[in-house]
C-alpha cells in the first residue's frame, strides 16, 4: 500500500509544507474501510491538521497569557456565593461576549473567595475561543511599567498590553502605588476604555480606592460598561481548613 521511500518523501514534503499530521496517513489507511474513497481520506487528514493547529495555537495563547495556575469555571463552587452569582450568569460570562463587547468585570471580595479562580477560568475560555489574554498581578504590573519607563521600553510593553483582548489585573488593592505607578497604571486602563476588556480582582470596596490612586477617574474608567460582582463572604480556604481539622 505504501513503501519506505514513499514514506520518506511524505515526511520531507509534509515538513516543507508545514502539514506535519499528513505523515499519519498510513494509520488512516489501516483504519479505512475497503469502500473509503480518496476524498474522505484527504478530508480526514485536513481535519486532523486543522485540529492540531488549533491546539498548538491555544497552547501558545495560554503560554503568552501568563496564568499563575490552571483553574476552570467548572471547578468553581457557586454555592458559596449564596445565590448572588448564578450558573446562568457564569454561562453568559463564559461565552466571552463581554470581551467582544469591550466590557469589564470587577470582582470585589475579601481574600479566599475565588476571584482569581474565576478570572483564570474566564481566561481559559477566552483562549479556547481564539482570544489573546494577559494576566498580571496589579502590583507586579505597576513595577514592570515603572521599570520599562526607566529603561525606555515603555512603549513596547504598552503595545503588548493593548494587543490583549482581555487584560486581567489580579489583587488590586493589596499593595498601594506611588504617584508614578498610579499614573502609568491609569494610562493602561484609560487606553483600554471601549477598546479592550479588563477583569479586576480586588479586596477593596470602591470607596477605599482613593488610598491606591490619586486619580479618582480610575474608578469611573473601570466601572463604565462593567459587570460588578460582589463576592464577599467566608474565605473558602478557611472553610477548607476548618473541615480538615474536624
Amino acid at each position: 500500500m505504501y513503501n519506505d521511500a514513499t514514506m520518506e518523501q511524505v515526511k520531507i514534503l509534509a515538513k516543507q509544507l508545514k502539514i506535519p499530521t499528513f505523515v499519519q496517513y498510513p494509520d488512516l489507511l489501516r483504519q479505512a474501510g475497503a469502500d473509503t474513497d480518496f476524498g474522505s481520506l484527504l478530508l480526514t487528514l485536513m481535519r486532523n491538521e486543522y485540529d492540531q493547529r488549533q491546539e498548538n495555537q491555544n497552547r501558545r495563547r495560554l503560554k503568552q497569557a501568563g496564568l499563575p495556575y490552571m483553574k476552570t469555571l467548572e471547578e468553581l463552587d457557586l454555592s458559596r456565593y449564596d445565590g448572588k452569582i448564578s450558573e446562568l450568569f457564569i454561562g453568559e460570562l463564559a461565552s466571552c461576549r463581554f470581551i467582544r463587547e469591550k466590557k469589564n468585570i470587577i470582582m470585589l471580595g475579601n481574600p479566599g473567595r475565588g476571584q482569581t479562580h474565576m478570572a483564570i477560568g474566564l481566561a481559559l475560555k477566552a483562549c479556547s475561543l481564539g482570544m489573546n489574554v494577559l494576566f498580571k498581578n496589579a502590583a507586579s504590573l505597576s513595577t514592570e511599567l515603572s521599570e520599562a519607563r526607566d529603561n525606555y521600553v515603555l512603549g513596547k510593553l504598552e503595545k503588548r498590553i493593548r494587543k490583549a483582548d482581555l487584560l486581567i489585573l489580579d489583587e488590586m488593592g493589596y499593595v498601594s502605588f506611588d504617584r508614578y505607578q498610579s499614573e502609568l497604571l491609569f494610562k493602561v486602563i484609560a487606553d483600554r476604555s471601549e477598546r479592550g476588556s479588563i477583569i479586576v480582582t480586588t479586596n477593596l470596596p470602591f470607596s477605599e480606592w482613593t488610598t491606591l490612586f490619586e486619580n479618582t477617574a480610575m474608578v469611573d474608567r473601570l466601572t463604565f460598561q462593567s459587570y460588578i460582582l460582589d463576592m464577599n463572604g467566608q474565605s473558602y480556604r478557611i472553610e477548607q481548613a476548618k473541615k480538615q481539622t474536624r
